[in-house]
């Protein structure tokens, strides 16, 4: 018998373009999230509101929805590279506009707009960010990349959020936070353009009701696709905690700006630990089950989180939560990679990236609403407890997901029949 070969942690990282790919979103992570960061802070410095900082989600993940098929129609048709260095020029320049406003205090009306206008922007930037990581690597090593691709991303929230809230109370401002991230995403902008990608068919099918539709269309056909989704989508509606954070950081736990930034970095720490941990590990055998598992380990990290009064358990609480979103995106991502076809991935990806947007910005849009009638404590708390109760109901919903063994394991002849499905007139 032939034994097995040696899992290869590293593989992704033997391709040149993966590694400049890694770069320059790890970059773009930093600086999105010290913006993140920053828009909280202001928001509530001068609103005392917990519902402004809801409307932050709920003015971002408008566009998002409105755009969502569109852009992935455009991301399967037409020159990758330049939709992403436009989706992050996009984003530098209302990083600018906040500069702006944030220096003279302009209206709050103005930052909502500029937040707006990066909604539109972010709508495109997940959908070809997701198109493109397909094309850096070989499809054999679809799970390695996806690892290493969310723990750059996490590693770039440890970053991010801890800058961010340092900058703050070093300034005491949020205006050169804005400044930093617009110069940041420029030049991520400009390293976009020099990837050399693997060559990869493309669509040619002309807009219409047809071609817009079919990621929606395949999404609906793979089950273990749409439960993963389905289950991150409530899982983080229900029991997202992260716009809250100022309202903790502020008003329970008394840390300021600097103990905000630990905090919001403390998921990034736990998730970043976790990926290099996976990284190690040959790929899950019983994929379906641990997604399960961790999404309700997620439920149960927030409830305590909720109540916590310590900074330090509400830091373990921050950090397991990291832990057990990180497994989750892994096993996500990787199915994204090896069930999508190269011809659907835009339009797949704008699908996803709608219900994460949702679960994300709305999450917060709720959290903000149920905190302004419940208090914090007891938004998170329910949220948390809503969060456990999703996971039974989804995996009796789709059988698919609980049986799902090997998460990178592409079925040929069913993407081949779903792609006909999905573009089916």
């Amino acid at each position: 018998m032939t034994p097995p070969k040696p899992h290869d942690s590293r593989a992704a990282f033997r391709f040149r373009d993966f590694r400049a790919f890694l770069a320059l979103s790890f970059i773009a992570v930093i600086a999105e999230q010290m913006l993140g960061v920053a828009i909280g802070w202001e928001l509530y410095e001068r609103t005392d509101s917990a519902f402004a900082l809801g409307l932050v989600g709920l003015v971002q993940v408008i566009p998002v929805v409105l755009l969502a098929l569109p852009s992935g129609h455009i991301v399967d048709t037409y020159n990758r590279k330049l939709i992403g260095f436009a989706a992050f020029l996009t984003v530098a320049v209302a990083a600018l506009v906040l500069t702006v406003l944030s220096a003279t205090e302009g209206p709050l009306v103005l930052i909502y707009g500029a937040l707006a206008f990066m909604g539109v922007a972010r709508a495109f930037q997940s959908p070809v960010m997701a198109a493109l990581v397909s094309q850096t690597v070989p499809p054999e090593h679809f799970a390695n990349a996806a690892t290493w691709e969310s723990s750059a991303w996490q590693a770039g929230s440890i970053g991010g959020p801890a800058l961010g809230g340092l900058l703050i109370a070093l300034f005491g401002e949020a205006t050169p936070i804005y400044a930093i991230t617009a110069v940041a995403l420029t030049i991520v902008a400009g390293v976009t353009l020099t990837l050399r990608l693997r060559p990869v068919t493309q669509s040619v099918e002309k807009l219409s009701k047809d071609s817009l539709l079919a990621g929606l269309r395949f999404v609906r056909t793979t089950k273990v696709i749409l439960a993963s989704i389905t289950l991150d989508l409530f899982a983080v509606l229900l029991g997202g905690a992260t716009a809250l954070l100022p309202i903790f950081a502020k008003d329970i736990l008394h840390v300021g700006a600097s103990g905000l930034g630990w905090m919001r970095a403390a998921p990034a720490i736990g998730a970043v630990a976790a990926g290099l941990t996976m990284a190690h590990m040959r790929p899950f055998q019983n994929a379906g089950r641990v997604l399960l598992t961790v999404v309700a380990g997620f439920g149960f990290a927030t409830v305590v989180f909720g109540f916590s009064r310590n900074l330090w358990l509400s830091l373990v609480m921050l950090a397991m939560l990291g832990v057990m979103d990180n497994i989750s995106v892994v096993i996500r991502s990787t199915l994204m990679l090896s069930q999508t076809p190269d011809e659907l991935r835009g339009r797949v990806n704008a699908v996803h990236f709608v219900f994460i947007g949702l679960s994300n910005e709305m999450g917060a849009f709720e959290s903000g609403i149920a905190a302004a009638l419940l208090g914090a404590t007891g938004a998170v708390a329910l949220g948390g407890i809503g969060t456990i109760l999703v996971v039974p109901l989804v995996a009796l919903a789709w059988p698919e997901l609980r049986k799902l063994k090997r998460m990178d394991e592409a079925p040929p002849h069913l993407a081949a029949q779903q792609i006909d499905e999905a573009t089916a007139n």
